[in-house]
């Protein structure tokens, strides 16, 4: 199928704005358009598939589901194959939950949570009535009708089929769709690469930092061997040629506890150095600071691993620059000669959690430089060390590559869902095409 585009310009004012003149503007609940269905009571099957509101999508297009004994569902919304259900309550709604019923559900029907409106659709093409209920504008109509108790509020169901949508010819409406859908599935296969990748990352720090594989290099070239030789320390078995040592030794790191500076020296204006105040500014692997500090009093050193010591206790970043860290960070600082500073990052990312057990405190957790000083790390051969780092860190790259891909096509597809479900830009097919 050949897709031309072209920018309309002939417009018409209707009650949702300017639309083209060759388009409608209908009551998603018109009988003709679609329609809530109506709930039925099953008892001509043992067994049914049913989709909790776990199983509804926040991203994706279509419901997942799970079968279930009849008798054990108690309460339940019916629904059939094409179908869209639609979360009524909060925060799911807000959260965009909402997704197709397949069509190869077993039996052709499926028993959903009762907090979906089940939307079959009559004159209207599914995926483009999809689309619609995801745009901003349409959601916080229906955001904005909710009722209820704080945390249990809903949509009401006549708020649903009284929502005005835009209604271009059917053959467009399933162009719009099909562009849109193209997109989402290349929004999932990234996902899937992403979280394919992730999977890997995971098990590579469980045998690397473990010990379990080794790797060695040879003539330039990398290779794996798996170890069989092991002795028990404070921290488990470990390879035979490994040290376990303090973080506080001399020779390993050096420990830097946060302090914050009065307010009276922050900025926004770039005097002083970034300033860090906590977890708060973290990301994947490097924070990002909003405010300067013209008065630094503790300082953090490029390639220094920042340590989260107040609640919540044990995420780590990599200093990227020289910058101000407040109360609620430490900096460790390692010996270049003797710990490499990415190891020693990967390493506190994967045990990150057993900070969180050491610390004190009963409403609010905190570790204290003594805590981090006495933290024992295994320590293989330093240059084991950084060709863990280095295989770590290519995975991290490749993750950026990937989540950067991802927020890409996000843009592209919000984009295209302004101009499309809006006829600001048109879309028709080439006849000669046999379309």
């Amino acid at each position: 199928m050949f897709m031309q585009f072209y920018m309309e310009t002939n417009f018409k004012d209707t009650e949702i704005g300017k639309i083209p003149e060759d388009w409608e503007v209908v009551r998603l609940g018109d009988k003709e358009i679609a329609e809530i269905r109506k709930n039925k009571s099953i008892n001509s099957v043992d067994e049914v598939a049913f989709i909790s509101m776990e199983l509804i999508p926040d991203s994706e297009m279509y419901v997942k589901f799970e079968i279930r004994k009849l008798e054990d569902v108690r309460s339940f919304t019916y629904c059939e194959a094409g179908d869209l259900l639609l979360a009524k309550i909060t925060p799911c709604f807000e959260n965009g939950k909402q997704g197709i019923v397949p069509d190869d559900i077993p039996n052709g029907f499926a028993l959903a949570t009762t907090e979906v409106f089940p939307i079959t659709c009559r004159r209207i093409d599914r995926l483009f009535l999809f689309y619609v209920l995801k745009h901003p504008r349409f959601r916080k109509i229906l955001e904005y009708s909710m009722r209820g108790t704080t945390g249990r509020k809903r949509v009401p169901k006549e708020a649903v089929e009284n929502l005005i949508i835009p209604y271009p010819p059917l053959p467009e409406q399933r162009k719009i769709a099909e562009i849109l859908s193209t997109v989402d599935q290349a929004i999932q296969k990234t996902d899937e690469i992403i979280a394919k990748t992730e999977r890997l990352k995971k098990g590579l720090m469980q045998e690397l930092l473990s010990g379990r594989v080794r790797v060695k290099v040879e003539n330039g070239k990398v290779s794996f061997y798996r170890e069989t030789r092991f002795r028990d320390t404070e921290i488990g078995k470990v390879p035979e040629d490994w040290e376990v040592v303090r973080l506080g030794d001399k020779d390993v790191a050096e420990i830097i506890m946060g302090q914050s500076p009065p307010s009276s020296t922050y900025n926004n204006t770039g005097e002083g150095l970034p300033f860090l105040q906590g977890k708060t500014e973290f990301g994947e692997i490097y924070p990002s600071p909003s405010i300067y500090c013209s008065k630094p009093i503790k300082i953090a050193e490029p390639n220094d691993i920042l340590l989260s010591v107040r609640a919540p206790v044990g995420d780590v970043n990599i200093a990227p620059f020289r910058c101000c860290i407040g109360r609620g960070l430490a900096a460790i600082r390692p010996k270049n000669n003797k710990l490499n500073y990415l190891f020693l990052f990967y390493y506190l990312k994967f045990n990150g959690r057993k900070f969180e057990i050491i610390s004190s405190g009963s409403t609010f957790k905190a570790i204290r430089k003594e805590d981090i000083e006495n933290y024992l790390i295994p320590l293989p051969p330093l240059d084991e060390q950084k060709i863990i780092a280095e295989i770590l860190q290519t995975v991290d790259k490749k993750l950026e590559i990937e989540r950067k891909e991802k927020e890409k096509l996000e843009r592209i597809k919000k984009g295209l869902m302004d101009v499309l479900l809006t006829g600001k830009v048109r879309v028709k097919v080439n006849e000669q095409s046999g379309t």
